[in-house]
Parts: structure tokens; C-alpha cells; sequence
């Protein structure tokens, strides 16, 4: 973290600043208003204790459905320029390594007094939608006080959801929030439609897990999709949309996190013509999501080598800064124009700043930050991002290195994830581990598949070396 221009510790004066609060704050500058009694609930990671948003929908009397995502009122506590705040722009985000976290707010703020924990009263920015066949109708932002009924995780929810597993106990709990949960279920999926019909694009893809025995790294496992984590994606997507076209309205700059075209569409291009499929010679969302689908639909058990190969070559995304009525490029993979990262605020630092905007527009007041401010730190926000995720991929390779040391000399079916002067890249499915094609790497390219030799492995640098056979 270090040689990343990342604070690994948070400030002793954070910490004395934290420690002077008694309790999570109760009231707030802008009105709010009392939804306490709703059906809110949280969905997370099992593990997570960082609870930034909740959500709730009900159907209205014209058939349409109105939901609700309530975003943790962070700045009311974390005051920008003070000690806590200083730290966060730092670091601009939490980040998660194999075994520890390094939180961007100090643990009682984040999972505590600015968490959205259960059967606690707190403030919040809530995004409303109103929703007719998965397209928005309205939308308002404003000031509330929230409670969340149910702390549920993904993994269980979306083996209910997929008809795999019960209804999980806290739900269960609460009378009503199994129809809330289908209800927010099927709103997500309706939303999710919509935007594949404007270009969105649908991939398959697998965060790697790591398995612990008491604090012995056991193995790794991928952590796959499921129905509640997409539900989640959907209703944020959708959620951020509404926050930066309500700062446009309201006149004031927004953050936009956007991806511009395709750093090598001439590449996809080439992978879809190795499975006799044509696209276009300039980028095309939607003839790229149709080529996705179709391949999903002939070669299912391909699909998650394609989508990470096409993933790679779309390029990363960055922080932006839009001015009212300006047009700030828009995210290519989700196909939306209008994408500020706002959800977020215990965990990133662009939520954080949005919502200190948001609250300027319900105060009337003028941005808090000018422009060339926003600027600076919409560009150290990207560059801290990529730090960071650069450390937690480091970690997660020395994570992987350890796992495998016992298999030097062992071949596996692998695909390169990278190609590029500086070296060649290749991921194994099973176990999930990727590494450098040191040498036999001439002539492949993003998406191939090769066979590869496992030969060295560095666990405290992270390096695995793989040559082709």
C-alpha cells in the first residue's frame, strides 16, 4: 500500500475525532422525512458490516412501482477538511486484500454510527424511482430517516430467489418481506431488460474467494453471480442515474464514473470473427451484447473465458467531472449516459463527494467544491481506485501463489487475459489462479486458449509462471 501512495493505518488524529461522538446523529440540515416504518432491508456480502444502502419497493394503484434506495448520510458526520475526511481523500476508498480490510472511514463510523445496521434509526439520502416495464417514469432525491428491518446477504438470498434454499431467517423474520423481496426482484429484472435493450452489456464473470481454516489459507473458490447480487447491481445502476441527472437539474457539477469506447474493439472484433460472427468495424454496444448472448446460448461453458476476455479489452473506467448541461461521455459497458458513483459513501470517496452536492441542492445552495477542485480530485479518485485495486490483485496473487506452490510442474487448460509488451498473461479456471506466460507467449493474444505449465511461484512477490506447452 505504501509503494501505492496508500495509507495503510488511519491517523491517531481520526481516530481521537471519532472518538469524541456519542452517538449516530439524529438530525440534519436539509428536512427530512420519517420512512422508518417502511420495508427497508439491506443486502450485502455475508461478511459485511459496512452497510451503506437499503432498499424497498411497492406497487402504485396505475401499475407502476415506485422504489426506494436509502444511501448512508455520511457527510453529517465525516465534515469535509476534518481529520476523517482528510485520511478518505487520501485513500479515496476501502480497500479489500484476501485476509484484512483497510476501511477508508475508521471501523465505528463505517460499520457503526454511519452504517444502515438493524433495527437502528438513521439518516439517509434516498433515490426514488417510479418505474412503468422497466423504464424510470419520475424521480425525486431527498432527506430521510430510515430503519433498516433486515441484514441479508446475497448468498442466501439468491438461492431463495432462484428457488434453491428457504427464505433466510432475518426475512423470514419480518412479516412481508418475502413479497418485498420478490417485488424489489422483479423490478430489478425489469430494469435490467430495459438496458440490455439500449446496449447494456451481459457477462458472466466470478470474483475468487479465499477459504480460511481458523486463519490458514485453505484454498480458493470462485464467488459466483446470483439473482440477489443482480438485484442489487440493477437498483444501484439505476439509483445513480437518478443522482446525476437530479445535480444537472438542479444546476450543479456531477462526478460521472464513465468507460469511453473500447481501448480494443479491434480485437473483440477479431474474437468474433474466430466463431464465424461479424461486428462492426467502429464500437456497438448492443451488436456487442448480441454477440455475447448468442454466444452464451451456444457455448455456455465458454461464456465466462469470453466475457473476461472482453472485459480486459474494453478498458478500465475513470472519475469525470460533468458540468450542468454539459455531456460527459457515457459508460459503454452499462449503456447509460448518466452514471455517478453515489452509493457508496462508507466505502468510496466519489460517493462521498456527490453526496455532499447532493445536499447542496437540497439546501439551495452552490456547489461546495469549484470546479477545478473537482476536477483534481475526480482524477485522484481514479488514480487511488487503480491503486488500490492494484494491491488487492497483488494480494490476491501471493493468496493464489501460496495455494498452488505444491503443483509447480502440473499443466492446465488456460486462457491469456493479457498480451502486451510488458508481458503475456493466462488465468486457470480450477483452482481459479492467474500468472505469467514466461515463456511460449509469441504469437497469442486476449481470449486465446492454451495449455500452460505451472513452473514458479513467488509467494511473497505475488508471481506465478506459467510456459506454454
Amino acid at each position: 500500500m505504501l509503494d501505492r501512495s496508500l495509507q495503510p493505518n488511519m491517523p491517531n488524529e481520526a481516530l481521537e475525532e471519532v472518538s469524541r461522538l456519542s452517538a449516530a446523529p439524529q438530525t440534519a440540515d436539509e428536512p427530512v422525512r420519517d420512512l422508518r416504518s417502511l420495508l427497508w432491508c439491506s443486502i450485502d456480502n455475508d461478511d459485511s458490516r459496512d452497510l451503506d444502502q437499503l432498499s424497498m419497493g411497492e406497487s402504485l394503484p396505475d401499475g407502476s412501482v415506485r422504489v426506494l434506495v436509502a444511501v448512508a448520510d455520511v457527510d453529517i458526520v465525516v465534515r469535509p477538511g476534518s481529520a476523517v475526511d482528510r485520511h478518505a481523500a487520501v485513500n479515496t476508498t476501502s480497500v479489500y486484500t484476501t485476509a484484512v480490510t483497510f476501511p477508508m472511514l475508521p471501523d465505528r463510523l463505517s460499520t457503526d454510527l454511519t452504517s444502515l445496521n438493524p433495527d437502528a434509526d438513521r439518516l439517509a439520502i434516498v433515490v426514488e424511482l417510479v418505474v412503468r416495464a422497466g423504464a424510470l417514469v419520475r424521480s425525486d432525491v431527498y432527506g430521510a430517516r430510515v430503519r433498516n428491518k433486515a441484514k441479508l446477504a446475497y448468498n442466501s438470498v439468491g438461492a431463495w430467489l432462484a428457488g434453491e434454499g428457504p427464505l433466510p431467517a432475518p426475512a423470514a423474520a419480518v412479516p412481508g418481506m418475502d413479497g418485498q423481496l420478490e417485488l424489489q426482484d422483479q423490478i430489478a429484472q425489469a430494469l435490467r431488460r430495459d438496458r440490455i435493450s439500449h446496449g447494456a452489456l451481459e457477462f458472466q464473470t466470478s470474483e475468487v474467494r479465499a477459504e480460511f481454516d481458523g486463519e490458514r489459507l485453505a484454498g480458493l473458490a470462485p464467488d459466483l453471480p446470483n439473482r440477489a447480487k443482480q438485484l442489487i447491481e440493477d437498483l444501484m445502476i439505476a439509483a445513480n442515474g437518478v443522482v446525476a441527472r437530479f445535480l444537472d437539474q438542479k444546476k450543479l457539477p456531477s462526478i460521472r464514473r464513465v468507460v469511453r469506447t473500447p481501448k480494443r474493439w479491434d480485437r473483440i472484433v477479431q474474437l468474433a470473427a474466430q466463431t464465424g460472427d461479424a461486428l462492426p468495424a467502429a464500437p456497438d454496444s448492443r451488436a456487442l451484447n448480441a454477440f455475447l448472448r448468442k454466444r452464451k446460448e451456444e457455448n455456455p461453458g465458454g461464456f465466462a473465458d469470453l466475457s473476461l476476455s472482453v472485459i480486459k479489452l474494453l478498458g478500465s473506467g475513470e472519475y469525470v467531472v460533468d458540468q450542468p448541461g454539459g455531456d460527459a461521455p457515457g459508460h459503454f459497458g452499462l449503456a447509460v449516459r448518466d452514471y455517478a458513483h453515489t452509493t457508496a459513501p462508507n466505502r468510496r470517496y466519489p460517493d462521498l463527494l456527490t453526496q455532499r452536492l447532493v445536499k447542496a441542492a437540497l439546501e439551495g445552495r452552490p456547489s461546495p467544491y469549484p470546479t477545478d477542485t473537482l476536477e483534481q480530485l475526480a482524477a485522484h479518485c481514479t488514480e487511488q481506485e487503480d491503486n488500490a485495486a492494484k494491491v488487492e490483485r497483488r494480494v490476491r496473487k501471493s493468496a493464489a501463489a501460496l495455494v498452488v506452490s505444491s503443483r509447480v510442474g502440473q499443466s492446465f487448460d488456460a486462457i491469456v487475459t493479457g498480451a502486451s509488451p510488458k508481458g503475456t498473461w493466462v488465468r486457470v479456471a480450477v483452482p481459479p489462479i492467474e500468472g505469467m506466460l514466461v515463456r511460449g507467449g509469441e504469437g497469442v493474444d486476449v481470449g486465446d486458449h492454451i495449455r500452460a505449465r505451472l513452473t514458479r511461484v513467488d509467494v511473497e512477490r505475488g508471481f506465478i509462471d506459467f510456459v506454454r506447452v
